[in-house]
């Protein structure tokens, strides 16, 4: 398993080693022990989730109120993604920076986006698969949206039409968000990885 920390500190990419043969491959996407020596502390896994997007779909910018929030670990099992974090931690050094990467069942990488990080992806291909491990359960009170499109994010969107749900289409800009109070603050998520790593 190869690890690279990516332009938000505390965001992992991880890329398995992939065992193709005459039958198709096997690859394993999730390891805890590499997961751990990266992050420095494992992985609580509350829920799963599986989301299937036609070409074009947004899925994103979605965050959950720290504590505890909700870090993902995404991968692709069909089709191609972009896959997408921005740091929204008020007070965080990279405050605004964001950093995306190609999602597929080729080379099989994996994103880490712990608490406190905005997470988003775009369908590059029609039927493609995102599987989520989540480290809490769905919370309809404590989570929010950002809106993918927000000008002053200049995310690198491919140029396809984007297909949004109503929720995401509706959801607020990052300085709109700001001004709102609900974005988490740089402090508490620090603090929250702190406990993670106390255990």
């Amino acid at each position: 398993m190869q690890v690279r920390e990516l332009a938000i500190p505390g965001v992992f990419e991880f890329s398995p080693a992939v065992f193709p043969d005459d039958r198709g491959l096997f690859v394993c996407p999730f390891q805890q022990d590499a997961f751990v020596e990266a992050v420095g502390h494992p992985f609580h896994l509350a829920q799963t989730n599986h989301s299937s997007s036609c070409r074009g779909a947004m899925r994103g910018l979605h965050f959950a109120d720290v504590p505890p929030g909700q870090a993902k670990y995404v991968y692709c099992s069909r089709g191609a993604l972009l896959d997408v974090v921005v740091d929204i931690r008020v007070g965080s050094p990279t405050f605004g920076t964001w950093d995306t990467v190609r999602l597929d069942p080729v080379d099989c990488r994996a994103v880490y986006v712990p608490e406190g990080v905005a997470h988003g992806c775009v369908a590059l291909e029609d039927d493609s698969v995102l599987s989520y491990l989540c480290s809490t359960g769905y919370n309809p009170t404590g989570e929010h949206g950002l809106s993918m499109l927000d000008p002053a994010l200049r995310l690198p969107l491919p140029e396809l039409e984007p297909v949004l749900s109503a929720k995401d289409r509706a959801a607020p800009t990052l300085a709109e968000a700001a001004d709102q109070g609900l974005l988490p603050s740089y402090t508490a998520c620090q603090e929250w990885y702190q406990h993670l790593r106390a255990g």
